[in-house]
């Protein structure tokens, strides 16, 4: 697979940054289902979890049809 084909991961923190809320909440939206993310072995306390950049642009163009 090609560098060009992979898409970009986001960590829960760049997340919660670009959707200006608190990391915590984007990991409550990970383990309650409403935000799909890839879950990695955790390298410290906290779980490890990698957001698609294509489901937080979805994320938004839904927030952007609310309005």
């Amino acid at each position: 697979m090609s560098y060009e084909n992979q898409e970009e991961l986001l960590t829960a923190q760049e997340v919660a940054r670009r959707l200006r809320v608190d990391e915590t909440t984007v990991r409550r939206w990970v383990n309650n289902g409403s935000l799909e993310a890839i879950k990695f072995p955790p390298r410290s306390r906290r779980q490890c979890y990698r957001i698609r950049k294509s489901v937080l642009d979805a994320l938004l163009e839904q927030g952007e049809d609310r309005r």
